[in-house]
């Protein structure tokens, strides 16, 4: 059988177990390596090979046998994976951007995607801000064969909990998985110095402790309620890494904002990603491969909304929407009836009737929001600074472990993420462990009430291409009632801000 790779990015964690399996004799380059790993896993298991393979990945693989290629998303979406065809052509990329430069290809704004970013702050679901380029979801490939592009879902994050085990007796089996995903990382010896984000959480924290970076690093603010960075220092200084703080500015924050966008390749209203960006430009001074900590809220229910009851009769659209139809129907000037909120959650949603409530949630959050808002940020950004970002906590194994958790052991004792901590708590200081989460604040909204550093948003806000999406009337009353006092509409004036940045670069 003949294959070849016609794209890869990611790593592949359990590399070693792999090789052994597939007979491959090792040392060879990480290239090499990831190459032979794909060939030979596709030659023994063709397209249930994902189901073997532990880390995050997006490929292309073509089997010039049948003439088929194969692009795959790992299961829950770590690295990005787009497509189109173009002129017949079957175009696949990390990049966005670089399916949209391909000769031939005609940029046309999708409107649709416009209306449904206002309301969730993030470009959800299969559909691009680009007519004819799609997102390949999580757990999904798709299947070319010269004509035709079909999608195959080979897996879908499914929650069935196991009540036979107690909270102590879960977090002993979170404790040994993460301390398998460990083991791997650490034994890539390929990869001798990492460093680690760290931020006040407890997430962060016990990746810190379970790894081998040698030290780790936040970013922090002046303005008080926003800075984790002592907090950080002190859990580094407890478990005696090393330690560096990237204190952001205001001016350096508004500066950057283009060339995240930019970078992303389409318009996220997540502020954070910004100062993930900063943070990920001052690491690369110092080191290349850097651990983060993401997965675990969606794993185990680490937001408030996951805690909040939601009516019978309502559909979970999500942890983060930022903008009320009716204040988008009086926003847009083409609003279209047609584009409902629910249409990206549908499916899911009905997938995951009589689920506990929790479960349900977690699925549409890991399915949609995850890769959609936070694997997007950290993919792009990272991957743009020069940076290889591992995220251990996302691996399938530790999905696989708190899928099996009752949710009465995610929320208990007045914590989320429960079993989790009592897990953290084997290598943490309790004070460390149980800390109630305090999230990745950004004091943007205090930023961009100054006007110091907002004219270039207010420029931008009404400006030339502001006029062909926007009621004037009702973004200046938004943009005043903001001024004026309504703190909680910052996000709405960001995300607004962000697509016409995103449009005015790439159109």
């Amino acid at each position: 059988m003949t294959v070849s790779i016609k794209h890869f990015s990611g790593y592949i964690r359990n590399y070693k177990k792999l090789c052994d399996e597939l007979d491959i004799a090792l040392p060879l380059s990480r290239e090499e390596r990831e190459k032979e790993i794909l060939k030979k896993a596709y030659a023994k298991w063709q397209m249930n090979m994902m189901e073997h393979i532990y880390g995050m990945f997006a490929f292309a693989i073509l089997d010039e046998e049948s003439g088929k290629l194969y692009c795959v998303r790992d299961q829950v979406g770590q690295k990005q994976m787009f497509y189109s065809v173009i002129g017949g052509e079957f175009v696949c990329s990390g990049d966005i951007d670089e399916i949209v430069s391909t000769e031939g290809f005609e940029k046309i704004l999708n409107k649709r995607m416009l209306q449904q970013y206002l309301f969730y702050g993030y470009p959800i679901g299969d559909e691009t801000f680009y007519e004819d380029v799609f997102k390949l979801m999580p757990g999904h490939y798709v299947e070319w064969d010269g004509d035709t592009a079909v999608e195959h879902r080979y897996f879908k994050p499914e929650f069935k909990p196991d009540n036979s085990k107690t909270v102590d007796e879960w977090a002993e089996e979170l404790e040994s998985v993460i301390d398998e995903i460990m083991s791997e990382e650490k034994g890539d010896t390929e990869l001798p110095y990492k460093e680690s984000f760290l931020s006040g959480g407890v997430d962060s924290s016990y990746l810190l402790a379970a790894s081998d970076a040698v030290a780790a690093n936040t970013v922090g603010y002046e303005e008080s309620g926003y800075d984790e960075s002592e907090l950080a220092r002190h859990t580094a200084e407890v478990l005696g890494k090393g330690f560096n703080v990237k204190m952001i500015t205001p001016e350096e924050y508004f500066e950057r904002i283009p060339t995240v966008i930019d970078k992303i390749g389409q318009p996220l209203g997540d502020a954070s990603a910004v100062a993930f960006s900063i943070g990920c430009k001052a690491v690369k001074e110092h080191a290349d491969v850097v651990y983060s900590g993401e997965g675990i809220d969606e794993f185990f229910g680490g937001y408030n909304a996951h805690r909040r009851e939601i009516p019978k009769e309502w559909t979970y659209l999500t942890c983060s929407h930022i903008m009320s139809v009716e204040f988008i129907n009086s926003l847009m000037l083409d609003y279209d009836d047609s584009v409902k909120v629910e249409d990206p959650i549908a499916s899911i949603w009905q997938e995951v009737q009589g689920q506990d409530e929790l479960a349900k949630k977690l699925t549409v959050d890991i399915s949609l929001w995850l890769e959609g808002d936070i694997y997007l940020n950290t993919d792009r950004t990272s991957t743009a600074c020069g940076i290889e970002l591992h995220t251990p906590f996302s691996d399938l194994r530790l999905f696989n472990a708190a899928s099996r958790i009752p949710a009465e052991y995610k929320f208990m004792n007045d914590q989320n993420k429960y079993a989790f901590r009592k897990a953290a708590s084997s290598k943490l200081p309790d004070e460390v462990a149980f800390r109630k989460k305090v999230g990745f604040p950004v004091p943007v909204r205090q930023w961009l009430k100054d006007e110091r550093f907002n004219s270039i948003v207010e420029d931008k806000l009404f400006g030339e291409s502001s006029r062909k999406f926007f009621d004037q009337q009702q973004l200046r009353k938004l943009w005043v009632s903001y001024i004026e006092g309504e703190d909680l509409y910052w996000n709405r004036v960001y995300a607004i801000y962000a697509f016409l940045l995103w449009y005015d670069l790439k159109f």
